[in-house]
């Protein structure tokens, strides 16, 4: 007799053999926006090719398995010679080549580079995004490199190279290399300028001996690493290898893995140098102004990041509730499923909206040295950092409940992302530290503050709410009593205007009319799922929709 009770009815199929590119109307509208036109067909081949890749059985089978098989420690070998490697699944270095044959550590140099590998970076986290350290700490060590052209002639070319090649090997062999970071100690944290890790230097070359911990350094199998340290001159950045020119191995003892929340696939570990020899990068005592640029590269990151991961959850949500049917329809037809799922689309396009623009300043300062656009960066990439990887996680938990039960269970993908989502807030300086330095940048580069205010203008006359939040925002910066206890508020409201003023200017009406009367227009609720009942939210999920 046949079994009934276990036929499979009413669960929405899986997500699977899409493009995650092409389906994602605001990052494809995005990438158009902002490319010269002759570059725009090479892009669109170039990241759909990526994200039909990211869509795929195969590029999802990669995501589980490397977060399933989180790397290993090997500190010594079985004679008992001390090795300190870590061993990774093949899926890691599976996913981490892909991401390298695509370009994703290759911005500097090219036309365009930094949005599309904005774009690219974030439809390949939507894949699985712990291998992203080392894509990001690599892509950004190049500005601070460069501080140096005798060291950025040597390293650049294995940074930026589309060849990955795993392996502990002189860094002068190998076709491709990538890059880690050691800033943060146990007793400072972000603190970078109470580091105790010290630096002898040996003659007048630029060689050190470090001594000393790091209690966090990423990707300890990259194949060198920038690294902060007190030489005699004061705090002083370090470019340390893995393997020494001659073949031998660096002292890097590492000391332990993280048992980390979420981010299981990339490790994370504690090193101690003992002599080990560097390279001084930059002047001594101007540790932190070499690696300036890095931070600002890696923070954009962050904020790409977070869109990546809401993108994904408000995709999958979206595509639940368009095959799951309760209370006797299909559930994005329900008004209020429909309000919660429009919330969560606002939240992710205005993110990505964002993170295009800023990637697009990039490749203006890179291109045409434009001031303004590095004055708008110095101030809109902290406040995007705090705002966006803030969202990150509320609007991943929103779209994990619109699954339901299905969505809490591990098959669905949703946990891993719902773990994934604070890292972002945390990595590069936590919410106060990005805080605080929107206010050290508003004090001290009054252009920064013009640049925004320019920028925000532009949508000047076109919603009278944004107009209405400009107004406040510009009452709010006047007024200097208790900044430093307002300044979340203030780098909020910052971040909303901003994105408000891009989504007026570039997406259909009724994303931006839905935005501004939420975000800034305060007809809000304090969860998502609380818009205006009048809004035309179908079109807005509609448009939110991954088409399979």
């Amino acid at each position: 007799m046949a079994a009934t009770t276990h036929t499979v009815t009413n669960q929405a199929p899986p997500l699977v053999g899409y493009d995650v590119f092409a389906s994602d109307r605001a990052l494809v509208e995005g990438v158009e926006r902002h490319l010269a036109p002759e570059l725009v067909e090479g892009a669109r081949q170039e990241i759909g090719a990526l994200g039909r890749t990211a869509g795929s059985a195969q590029a999802q089978e990669w995501g589980v398995l490397a977060n399933e098989n989180p790397p290993k420690l090997r500190t010594h070998d079985r004679y008992g010679n001390r090795i300190d490697e870590v061993d990774f699944h093949p899926s890691w270095h599976r996913l981490l080549g892909h991401a390298v044959g695509a370009g994703l550590t290759d911005a500097w140099g090219r036309p365009g580079g930094h949005v599309r590998r904005a774009a690219g970076f974030l439809v390949w986290t939507q894949a699985e995004a712990g291998h992203g350290c080392p894509l990001s700490m690599t892509h950004a060590a190049v500005p601070a490199l460069r501080t140096d052209p005798a060291l950025a002639a040597e390293w650049e070319p294995g940074l930026t190279s589309h060849v990955y090649e795993e392996g502990l090997r002189p860094a002068a062999g190998k076709a491709g290399v990538l890059f880690g970071m050691g800033m943060t100690e146990k007793q400072g944290g972000s603190d970078v300028r109470a580091n105790t890790t010290g630096a002898r230097p040996l003659g007048d070359g630029g060689e050190y001996l470090l001594t000393g911990h790091k209690w966090f350094c990423s990707a300890p199998m990259c194949d060198g690493f920038l690294v902060l340290a007190q030489a005699p001159g004061g705090l002083t950045c370090f470019l340390v290898p893995r393997v020494l020119a001659d073949g031998t191995r660096n002292v890097f003892r590492i000391q332990r893995l993280k048992d980390k929340l979420g981010n299981r696939s990339n490790a994370s570990s504690e090193v101690e140098f003992d002599e080990t020899w560097a390279r001084r990068v930059g002047d001594e005592g101007r540790g932190v102004r070499t690696i300036i640029e890095m931070v600002a590269a890696t923070r954009l990151d962050c904020v790409v990041g977070s869109a990546a991961l809401m993108r994904q959850g408000v995709a999958q949500a979206v595509h639940h509730a368009a095959y799951r049917s309760a209370f006797g329809g299909v559930l994005i037809e329900k008004p209020l499923m429909r309000n919660v799922l429009a919330d969560l689309a606002l939240e992710s396009e205005a993110a990505t909206t964002l993170a295009l623009r800023l990637a697009a300043a990039q490749d203006a300062v890179q291109s045409t040295g434009s001031e303004a656009e590095r004055a708008l960066l110095r101030l809109a990439v902290p406040a995007a950092k705090y705002w966006v990887t803030k969202r990150c996680t509320p609007v991943v938990a929103e779209a994990l409940e619109c699954l339901g039960g299905n969505g809490y269970v591990e098959e669905s993908g949703l946990p891993r992302l719902l773990r994934e989502s604070p890292l972002n807030s945390i990595w590069e300086g936590s919410g106060n530290v990005q805080a605080l330095d929107v206010l050290r940048a508003l004090q001290r580069e009054p252009g920064a503050l013009d640049a925004f205010l320019q920028e925000v203008g532009r949508a000047r006359g076109a919603d009278h709410r944004l107009d209405g939040a400009i107004k406040d925002l510009l009452t709010e910066l006047a007024d200097l009593e208790g900044i430093e206890a307002r300044a979340r508020r203030l780098v909020e409201r910052m971040t909303l205007v901003l994105q408000g003023s891009l989504l007026v200017r570039w997406a259909p009406p009724e994303v931006a009319d839905a935005f501004c009367a939420s975000r800034l227009g305060g007809d809000w609720g304090a969860a998502f799922g609380t818009l205006p009942h009048t809004l035309d939210l179908g079109s807005v999920v509609e448009r939110a929709r991954a088409q399979v």
